[in-house]
């Protein structure tokens, strides 16, 4: 079984940062491309960041100057730099990878998600 845990939310003031990280456990073969989506209250689902394999990123507009995804391929994990925090930037963030088990079976997984309140 496969599972992703995301940490390092929590409550900032405008203009401060966190970083948040996801793990990936289980029986993995191997890992694709990760994700990054948040969902604030009332709204949909939506993407923030991906990275690849290889190390190749994409960003959202915006936060395209703020925000940097990257990953550690060793420790199976993915991580979020968020740089000069907006109030709208207040959601629930997730992080999603498309996973190849042992038993050669590719699907994608979601975290549980972790808080990120930007408020002064």
């Amino acid at each position: 079984q496969v599972q992703l845990v995301e940490s390092g939310g929590g409550l900032v003031q405008p203009g401060e940062s966190l970083r948040l990280s996801c793990a990936a456990s289980g029986s993995i073969r191997m890992i694709g491309t990760m994700f990054w989506y948040r969902q604030a209250p009332g709204d949909q689902r939506e993407l923030v960041a991906k990275i690849e394999s290889g190390g190749r990123t994409d960003y959202v507009d915006f936060v395209k100057g703020r925000f940097t995804i990257s990953r550690d391929n060793a420790k199976k994990e993915v991580y979020l730099q968020m740089n000069s925090l907006k109030p709208e930037d207040t959601a629930v963030y997730y992080c999603s990878a498309r996973i190849r088990t042992a038993d050669l079976i590719t699907s994608d997984y979601w975290g549980q998600g972790t808080q990120v309140t930007v408020s002064s």
